[in-house]
């Protein structure tokens, strides 16, 4: 467990860096390059694309070689060098190709991070592999309640140049981290004779992940249109968005760790299941939602909702595919950018025809996404083992 504390450190630097930079890319395209909307929306694309793919091809290539390690350093000094270049930059072609390669390679550093900790947990503790991985998700979680704000306070001292920088600093610490603290494990996918497995993903994950990926989907279309819901047709302030978003933040934190605890005793099927729920009755809320205090009140089975799929729905997908967590783990967070792809449509009918409709449609979704995940199942340890080993 111990390896794991340098690797929390990575993951808090790896989070302020995407933190402080993630949600005002729009902004930053907008005014600093000067970029027109369709601009925009395929910069947005591309960099959602390019980052699958890149994280995909990572991830199979980590699974190969004992080389789990170079790939942190090599992702965190992508980011780094990345990030300082933006800093500079304004030209829209020349940092669309950054996007596509240097900030492509940087988004592996957080499926790659998390496979490197499933190395470790199920080696010296394979019973508390899920609370180990919630834990760390919490971390990047922790990143993500200050890195915003972080991010104002250097826009109001030094516009953008600061905050690219800032975000290289981070960078360039966990890739130090990870040289000095961060010793190489073995290829996974090795049996005892040296030969190697298929790594083809059983079938029943492809639903299971489509079931993730409309969840995700409605936690981005959530987040892009409660700041206009809030505006438009509730009567509410940015300011009245900002202090919801970080109440669900801060509500996650405590939720994750104890979600963590709880998966060494109940299969984590069941816990993702009841997050799943929990993702129905707040979009329940937020559609009928007449006042901002209902909004602030619906953060409480949002945050169960976060808390419950996304810090544990990673060992969930891992347990599927025991011997490939760079693969398993890639194509888990892979539904995050797959799903701001098609949350972009939607907002644009949200634009049309009410921001209420955002939530109407997200509840389409994640009732969709409860069915795929509760009828499909695997038959492997994220189902059983985990609380048999704890009750034996």
């Amino acid at each position: 467990m111990r390896r794991l504390l340098p690797l929390g450190l990575v993951f808090l630097t790896s989070g302020i860096a995407t933190a402080v930079v993630g949600p005002f890319l729009g902004l930053f395209l907008s005014t600093a390059v000067d970029a027109s909307p369709v601009q925009v929306t395929f910069f947005l694309v591309v960099a959602s694309l390019s980052g699958v793919a890149m994280s995909w091809a990572i991830g199979r290539i980590s699974d190969r070689r004992p080389m789990r390690r170079t790939l942190l350093i090599i992702a965190a000094l992508a980011g780094c060098a990345g990030a300082g270049l933006t800093a500079f930059i304004r030209d829209y072609w020349v940092l669309l190709a950054l996007t596509a390669t240097a900030t492509a390679i940087a988004g592996s550093l957080f499926p790659q991070s998390f496979a490197y900790a499933r190395q470790v947990l199920q080696r010296d503790d394979p019973s508390r592999a899920a609370m180990g991985i919630s834990t760390l998700r919490t971390v990047f979680s922790v990143a993500w309640v200050g890195g915003p704000s972080l991010a104002a306070a250097l826009l109001e001292a030094g516009d953008f140049e600061y905050v690219y920088g800032a975000a290289a600093v981070t960078y360039l610490i966990a890739a130090l981290v990870a040289v000095r603290w961060l010793p190489e494990v073995e290829a996974p996918a090795a049996t005892t004779d040296g030969e190697h497995l298929s790594g083809k993903a059983p079938r029943i994950l492809f639903p299971i992940l489509a079931g993730f990926t409309l969840l995700q989907t409605s936690m981005v279309l959530g987040v892009q249109a409660l700041p206009l819901f809030i505006g438009e047709e509730l009567g509410g302030s940015v300011g009245d968005a900002g202090l919801l978003l970080g109440l669900c933040a801060a509500l996650e934190i405590p939720l994750m760790l104890g979600f963590g605890w709880l998966s060494t005793r109940v299969p984590l099927r069941m816990i993702i299941i009841g997050g799943a729920v929990c993702a129905v009755i707040y979009q329940v809320l937020t559609s009928t939602a007449d006042s901002v205090a209902m909004l602030a009140v619906a953060q409480i089975p949002n945050a169960l909702f976060i808390a419950a799929t996304s810090g544990l729905g990673i060992s969930y997908v891992q347990d599927m595919m025991p011997r490939f967590p760079g693969r398993a783990t890639t194509m888990f967070t892979n539904t995050f950018p797959i799903g701001n792809i098609l949350a972009a449509p939607l907002f644009g009918l949200a634009q049309q025809y009410g921001f209420r409709l955002a939530y109407v449609l997200n509840l389409a979704l994640v009732l969709l996404g409860l069915l795929l995940l509760a009828v499909f199942r695997s038959k492997g340890r994220a189902d059983t083992t985990i609380a048999m080993s704890v009750s034996g």
